[in-house]
């Protein structure tokens, strides 16, 4: 095991502990499922803060992209010129092009701890007693292509959550094609939805479809966290487009000059 885990491993440990003992009422072995999924929950409460503002940095960088365009036609034949220009821009408006991929990076050690909780036998030096607990009879230390097989009962059970997985992966690509286009239609009103093309629009339609080839290799509980922070991330890029377009909301707005 990795040294450095071990510290917040522990905490982990006793936390979701504690939260399956509280839980214990629920049937079906439900109750290590249910806490795995506050511990996401709580998580992304966390993060939140950050999501949003991430958000918000990439609405700013998109209404940037008519002014972008300009510079780009403008200094077309001046690369260090353009470099300098976008840098300024980008510098006025406060954005990066990292401030979407921040949440997500601040994910990764709890998703780590997850991952190597569920592997774990031993914790603190005591053996790991979430490794008894299940979900509807699958052991959530288990692989979907591993113990029993990928289409026996405990295989029914990981390809239900592989399933909505993919279906709020699908969420969050919708979300992101329509942002993709209302963003190109701002930046040249005669483009249509057939013309987004590029490397952005192939990210935005296959990057969130790895999440479900992760799950597929993780113990189960570690794709219950990706379920439970992909759904979590869908619906808070549902309320955010809503929010966002409400009339009289602020909009970040590109910087003259």
């Amino acid at each position: 095991m990795l040294g450095f885990l071990n510290a917040p491993l522990g905490v982990a440990y006793h936390f979701l502990f504690l939260l399956t003992q509280l839980l214990a009422p629920l049937p079906g072995g439900l109750a290590a499922a249910a806490a795995i999924i506050l511990f996401t929950v709580a998580v992304r409460l966390l993060l939140a803060p950050l999501s949003f503002a991430a958000l918000r940095g990439q609405a700013g960088l998109a209404a940037l992209q008519p002014r972008v365009a300009e510079l780009r036609a403008r200094y077309a034949h001046q690369p260090d010129r353009l470099e300098r220009e976008l840098a300024a821009l980008y510098q006025a408006q406060g954005g990066t092009l990292l401030a979407g991929c921040l949440p997500l990076l601040l994910q990764l050690p709890f998703f780590s701890v997850m991952y190597r909780l569920f592997l774990s036998k031993t914790v603190a030096g005591k053996p790991n007693a979430l490794l008894t607990r299940d979900l509807l009879g699958a052991p959530l230390g288990s692989h979907w292509l591993s113990s029993a097989g990928p289409l026996s009962a405990h295989g029914l059970v990981f390809l239900g959550v592989l399933a909505l997985l993919a279906l709020a992966c699908f969420a969050i690509a919708r979300i992101g094609r329509a942002n993709s286009q209302a963003d190109a239609s701002r930046a040249d009103p005669t483009r249509t939805a057939s013309g987004i093309a590029g490397i952005a629009g192939l990210v935005t339609r296959v990057l969130p479809y790895l999440t479900v080839a992760i799950a597929a290799v993780v113990p189960l509980a570690a794709g219950l966290y990706l379920l439970t922070t992909t759904a979590w991330t869908a619906a808070e890029r549902a309320f955010w487009r809503r929010w966002s377009r409400r009339p009289g909301q602020l909009r970040p707005t590109a910087t003259a000059g």
